[in-house]
């Protein structure tokens, strides 16, 4: 089995269970009091790291980066206790890390550091992703560093891969109506964002972790500052979606005509 060169694209996001609101500044729109919040990696992205840390365990020579575009600050938060769960180089763009910013320019950015990376062979490249984004949740952000990297097989919503002797893989996609779509591709270059995976959070490895902590720590030092800007984009407005409930209260009602009235509304 061929080494694989997987570089997989994420960023920090604010912990889901804080409570977030957005807010408009005179840098353009921001979340209020974002450095403040604990960060994460993003959780699309973390099941494409963990998958992208399995193939690499299936086949000697691989190596798997972590591309990452956020706020230093938070992002070196994030890596204390991701470093024991997967084995990955950190390469790190320090700017900000909102779902604000133009995925054009983002996209941009991650294909530069990308192409510049030491020992990279495009010829055993898989790009791995998020299919959506907790932060960046255009949808289109991986699609379009893959079509920088003049990479044309592009897969979306992938649940499995199925790496063959030969060099070539096969590909399971979410579809429509709750099924799958198999592909078959003869081998790398290619993109792929995952949905779920079939990868749980890996336990943590505290020998692995000290391991990644003395090439993410020298990575962290090195952050190449990136201006992510939202120059040109305008926002008619920026609030927490309001809530909205409608309740009818009936009386002496029975069953049947509650469970007719159900399948007359989801019609």
């Amino acid at each position: 089995m061929n080494p694989l060169h997987i570089v997989v694209c994420g960023s920090v996001v604010p912990d889901p269970l804080q409570t977030l609101e957005p807010v408009t500044t005179a840098a353009g729109p921001e979340l209020k009091n974002e450095m403040l919040l604990p960060a994460v990696l993003d959780p699309w992205a973390a099941c494409s790291l963990y998958e992208a840390a399995h193939l690499a365990q299936l086949s000697s020579g691989s190596r798997v980066w972590l591309v990452c575009l956020g706020p230093k600050a938070k992002v070196q938060q994030a890596m204390m206790s991701l470093a024991q769960k997967a084995a990955f180089e950190l390469v790190l763009l320090d700017g900000p890390a909102h779902g604000f910013a133009d995925a054009h320019v983002t996209a941009e950015a991650l294909a530069a550091a990308i192409a510049g990376l030491a020992g990279l062979d495009r010829t055993h490249l898989l790009l791995f992703g998020g299919w959506e984004s907790a932060s960046r949740g255009q949808g289109v952000t991986l699609q379009m560093v893959g079509e920088r990297l003049g990479i044309t097989d592009q897969f979306q919503g992938v649940d499995r891969i199925a790496l063959g002797d030969d060099g070539s893989f096969e590909v399971i996609e979410r579809v429509e109506g709750g099924k799958h779509l198999v592909s078959r591709c003869d081998g790398p270059p290619a993109v792929l964002g995952w949905a779920t995976g079939e990868r749980g959070e890996p336990r943590n490895d505290p020998q692995m972790g000290m391991k990644n902590m003395r090439v993410l720590l020298p990575a962290l030092q090195k952050a190449a500052p990136v201006a992510v800007s939202a120059e040109g984009l305008k926002y008619e407005g920026v609030r927490v979606p309001t809530q909205q409930r409608q309740t009818r209260i009936v009386k002496d009602m029975s069953p049947e005509a509650i469970a007719q009235e159900l399948l007359a509304w989801m019609q």
